[in-house]
């Protein structure tokens, strides 16, 4: 294992030897690309930034308008990709200055299934940038230096392929917020199965956070988890793909959003190890399920639940057999 040494805090820390040394080479610990450079690094390239959304009608308007003013410039199409809201997710991002795609309108003939996987599939077909932006559309108070900063490495660094954002994440509970806290089932999952079964990834900060980008090159060609398990399945893939080399992760501060009760967390680590364990060749159950208990009337009842690991065919494929 080696030692790591970090450059101004003198931290030392014992990482697998490929992690250390890709960490300092691949962090952007403080990004400082500017609109103007990033533009004349873009050149005739394209952007497209997609929001995911699904009943997030008190959130999403603030993230498009974080997005809007690089509308034209440095991103080319702002998409919010509707996931069959029934509240008004749809009229707010569309008044905020998105185009919104609902999941029914792009590739019809295939029936939708629910899971934010899903509609991230789909917006590859309801979008043409050759790099794109995903952003979870439940954040709070959104940074507009976002974008610029996870598409730094992607058009500064040919061989990079996916860019993972990383935060602090405050952990809300009720009416008071904890500094730290947030990213739960990062910590007490996704970083000790990285660790057990592909340590070189062990330098990921937030292997499963929602805003990242990535070429389209790459993202057109590998499977897509159509639930919860998708960013651990994407990022599985491109390290299988292009190493670590083609990875790299960026600083975006602090990322506030809704958090999720400790059932739905399970049900949620249930998605994400399953994909990581058929990503990793581990034999999973064809229909798994998780068996989660509930108190009724002073009675623990079992409540057995789902744990969706369907997943889309690589989107080249399909759009393929769609023309041919």
């Amino acid at each position: 294992m080696a030692r790591w040494r970090g450059a101004r805090s003198g931290f030392v820390s014992t990482m697998h030897p490929a992690a250390a040394a890709w960490f300092p080479t691949h962090t952007w610990q403080e990004p400082a690309w500017r609109v103007p450079e990033l533009l004349a690094a873009k050149a005739d390239r394209t952007v497209s930034v997609v929001l995911p959304a699904l009943n997030e009608e008190h959130t999403v308007g603030e993230v498009v308008a974080s997005v809007r003013p690089l509308l034209g410039s440095l991103v080319d199409e702002l998409v919010v990709l509707d996931s069959g809201s029934t509240d008004d997710t749809v009229r707010v991002a569309a008044a905020a200055g998105a185009r919104v795609v609902r999941r029914t309108e792009v590739l019809a003939e295939l029936e939708p299934v629910a899971g934010k996987g899903e509609v991230l599939w789909r917006a590859l077909a309801a979008t043409s940038g050759e790099l794109i932006v995903y952003l979870d559309s439940d954040l709070v108070d959104p940074d507009p230096g976002f974008v610029p900063a996870l598409l730094g490495p992607l058009l500064t660094e040919p061989a990079v392929q996916l860019v993972k954002g990383f935060y602090r994440r405050p952990l809300r509970l009720e009416t008071v917020e904890q500094g730290t806290g947030g990213g739960r089932v990062t910590e007490l999952l996704a970083r000790p199965l990285l660790a057990a079964l592909r340590p070189e990834l062990a330098g990921l900060i937030q292997p499963l956070g929602g805003e990242y980008a990535g070429r389209r090159e790459f993202l057109e060609s590998v499977p897509y988890a159509t639930g919860y398990g998708v960013e651990i399945g994407l990022l599985l893939d491109v390290y299988a793909r292009s190493g670590l080399a083609g990875l790299a992760q960026v600083n975006l501060g602090v990322r506030k959003h809704r958090h999720r009760s400790l059932t739905q967390l399970g049900a949620m680590a249930g998605q994400i190890l399953n994909t990581a364990l058929r990503r990793c060749g581990v034999p999973v159950d064809a229909d798994p399920a998780l068996t989660q208990f509930v108190q009724v009337s002073g009675e623990w009842l079992p409540d057995v639940v789902a744990v969706e690991t369907g997943e889309r065919p690589p989107m080249r494929t399909v759009l393929a057999e769609r023309a041919g």
